[in-house]
């Protein structure tokens, strides 16, 4: 009983540097906002890759790309529920198996995207984008680095989802 008690802690502790993961995307993310704050006005664009990518300053007062964006009091119910979100993938990060790595990482991911723009919401009530991806007048809504850690992360969970997962077997007792 006590080894299985140590064998868990060990595990949870394995799986803590998979957070490092979240702290990178948290930083990377909360650091490209404000440079793109501090250096590009509101709604302008700057070309990065012609007729691909621009940099333009946007501020999303919806969830991911935009979506139910308003200019209402729905800024708190959108918080409550991100921090719902937070929660939820917080459990599954704590009870997965510390030998997941793929998995591990694609909620790393998903836990760092969640929380850089859930600062965002909570200090300023609206989330910073500012990559605009396009291909001729088609225009992918703007996003950010904490929406694509998302977004990979939801996309590596998917492929995790598909790939055979091996349980350990405990070995038949020796003969007598």
């Amino acid at each position: 009983m006590e080894a299985d008690v140590q064998s868990r802690f060990e595990g949870h502790l394995r799986k803590l540097r998979y957070l490092l993961v979240s702290v990178g995307v948290i930083v990377l993310d909360q650091w490209s906002k404000w440079l793109v704050e501090l250096h590009l006005p509101h709604h302008m664009a700057e070309t990065v890759i012609p007729g691909f990518i621009n940099l333009t300053h946007v501020r999303n007062t919806g969830v991911a790309f935009g979506l139910f964006a308003s200019d209402g009091g729905s800024g708190w119910l959108l918080t409550v529920l991100g921090l719902g979100a937070l929660a939820a993938v917080a459990l599954y990060f704590w009870f997965a198996p510390s030998r997941d790595r793929w998995l591990l990482v694609a909620l790393a991911l998903v836990v760092g995207g969640a929380v850089g723009n859930l600062i965002d919401r909570v200090t300023s009530g609206a989330v910073t984008d500012f990559i605009d991806v396009y291909v001729g007048i088609h225009h992918w809504p703007s996003f950010n680095v904490a929406d694509s850690a998302i977004s990979i992360g939801i996309v590596l969970m998917a492929i995790d989802s598909f790939r055979p997962h091996h349980r350990e077997v405990p070995a038949p007792a020796a003969a007598e």
